[in-house]
């Protein structure tokens, strides 16, 4: 029953977000007409929405948040955002990784928590301009209580650059490197995605080497959560018709999910029925 509530709670939360941003404020009473719920409940819905700091609380309602387009949060903060969402989005994107396939993932908490999954996937080759993700894999390799390294475990290749606040190397020795690469898969971390400005981000230099990602890789698979659509940052780096594959949540609203469906290729919500593995490969 918990998780079933849990759920419910989480589509409430997400239509209003999406109401807010669409609408630009809400108030208490109507969300409590429209979503047949009692005040109490849709005040602790903006309360939890306002702790993720995608909402700001005033007086009867609920108002967006307003970020500047330069504004990056580092990865610490980011990574207490939305942890249920990500852990499914990272589970539903591994099984789409084929054995001894070479992937890339690019900086972002969603990516780090999909390197988690991916480390029982034997003879990856894994390019990546993320240090948490490198980490992740190097451990792996480290020898066991033997002296013995894992069998099968991932080659790492990490590119050098400069390091955001979200710990992605960027910047012209990153985009060198991945010039001279090329991969099967690339999954893919967004700071924002929209039908106008497609996949942003609030750095210049992360967008260019995000945009080098995106030209080496045979399909691009983007990992981003409901809370993600509508934000945009200061540099698109690629249109939505460049994305073979969205990965999101269940916390997108039906009417998002369509209006999504108009602009990408594939869309995967993280809870429905799963790809096989290697589904990409």
């Amino acid at each position: 029953m918990s998780d079933q509530q849990n759920l419910l709670a989480e589509q409430r939360r997400a239509l209003i977000l999406d109401e807010v941003r669409r609408r630009g404020g809400v108030r208490v009473n109507e969300l409590t007409r429209r979503l047949n719920v009692s005040d109490m409940t849709v005040r602790r819905d903006l309360d939890a929405l306002a702790r993720q700091g995608v909402v700001e609380k005033v007086h009867g309602g609920a108002v967006p948040v307003v970020e500047t387009s330069t504004h990056e949060p580092g990865f610490e903060a980011k990574s207490e955002l939305e942890l249920g969402a990500k852990e499914e989005i990272a589970r539903t994107a591994a099984r789409m990784v084929a054995p001894g396939t070479a992937i890339a993932l690019s900086g972002g908490t969603t990516t780090f928590a999909l390197a988690a999954h991916l480390l029982d996937v034997p003879d990856l080759t894994v390019v990546t301009n993320s240090v948490r993700v490198a980490d992740v894999f190097h451990a792996a390799r480290r020898p066991d209580a033997s002296g013995e390294s894992r069998a099968g475990a991932p080659t790492v290749v990490l590119t050098g650059g400069v390091r955001t606040p979200s710990d992605a190397l960027v910047g012209p020795v990153a985009d060198q490197a991945i010039r001279a690469l090329h991969f099967d898969v690339l999954f893919l971390g967004v700071h924002g995605i929209s039908v106008e400005a497609g996949l942003s981000t609030p750095n210049l230099a992360e967008a260019e080497t995000n945009r080098r990602l995106v030209r080496s890789a045979r399909r691009v698979v983007v990992l981003a959560d409901h809370t993600k659509w509508g934000t945009v940052g200061l540099s698109s780096f690629a249109r939505l018709e460049e994305v073979d594959t969205l990965v999101t949540d269940a916390g997108l609203s039906a009417r998002t999910r369509a209006e999504m469906a108009e602009h990408l290729p594939g869309l995967v919500v993280a809870g429905d029925p799963e790809p096989g593995r290697g589904d990409l490969g």
